[in-house]
């Protein structure tokens, strides 16, 4: 297993490249000193890796100490994720990016392969510890949304890193128990979207993407009432639960803007009260928010 040291915040990439203002979001992600940049071979169709590639060749290479990691993605046009679409997709994103390595390198959303077929011969998962092998990436990790099937990659022991989003946040638990497991095996958690689609932060009616239930929106409306209370701003509270959990090495954080860049460093500095995390924690096991 490779071992990895992420920055305890990463700057999620994925939408980059799909609204204007990339360039520039592009040169200050790089050059950030808030965190490194997650980004994926599909997100925005490619744009997001081209986008911070072109930064990094305006910058004459990436600045300081900042790292770009990424995904390996289906074909987008056949849906074929084996084991030479793997290397395919890592030649795009080092290719896009214009860099000869990457630090990580993910599985993301094998949501068309089964196990078996991900792990066989000539599959997706023994390409990347190929890949691993030969040092052109540093670690290898699964990440998904469905937690049953991360749960399935976790527990085959072969990968360093473990992602999941929108499962573990201030309101909702149910990535806990993969968390934990993950952590049993020595593996690098990323915890990513600790805003749950940004319920957390601007107060959207959805969370993770989708409509609430009623019993979890009751939930989420207490919390809120809480922070309201003891005088607490919720996003800083939605990721300062992440960043000092136990179970988490690094929080992603989706970044759509220069002014979201901005406004995050006041979040991670934001005075939240253990007795604010305390008051939640007393509310018990918060109900379902995202099903699988």
């Amino acid at each position: 297993m490779n071992t990895l040291s992420p920055t305890p915040v990463i700057l999620g990439a994925s939408r980059l490249g799909d609204r204007p203002g990339a360039a520039e979001l592009a040169d200050a992600l790089i050059r950030s000193d808030l965190g490194d940049v997650d980004t994926s071979n599909n997100y925005a169709g490619g744009r997001s890796e081209q986008a911070l590639g072109d930064a990094i060749r305006r910058a004459g290479g990436l600045p300081g100490p900042s790292r770009i990691y990424s995904k390996a993605d289906s074909d987008p046009d056949t849906g074929v994720f084996d084991g030479d679409r793997v290397r395919r997709s890592l030649d795009e994103s080092l290719t896009r990016l214009g860099l000869d390595r990457l630090p990580l390198y993910q599985l993301h959303d094998p949501y068309g392969l089964t196990l078996a077929e991900a792990m066989g011969k000539g599959g997706a998962v023994p390409a990347l510890i190929e890949l691993r092998d030969q040092g052109v990436i540093g670690a290898i990790g699964i990440a998904s949304g469905t937690l049953s099937q991360v749960r399935e990659y976790v527990d085959t022991g072969a990968f360093d890193v473990v992602l999941s989003h929108n499962r573990y946040t201030l309101v909702t638990r149910t990535a806990e128990p993969v968390f934990e497991a993950a952590r049993a095996q020595g593996m690098t958690v990323f915890n990513a979207a600790p805003f749950g689609g940004g319920t957390l932060a601007n107060g959207d009616g959805s969370f993770g993407y989708r409509p609430m239930p009623a019993d979890f929106a009751a939930h989420v409306g207490r919390v809120r009432s809480l922070a309201d209370e003891h005088g607490v701003d919720l996003a800083a509270a939605a990721l300062q639960f992440s960043m000092r959990s136990p179970l988490v090495d690094a929080t992603v954080v989706g970044i759509t803007s220069t002014a979201r860049l901005d406004a995050l460093g006041p979040l991670i500095n934001a005075d939240v009260p253990d007795t604010f995390f305390d008051v939640v924690e007393s509310l018990g096991t918060p109900p379902p928010g995202v099903d699988d």
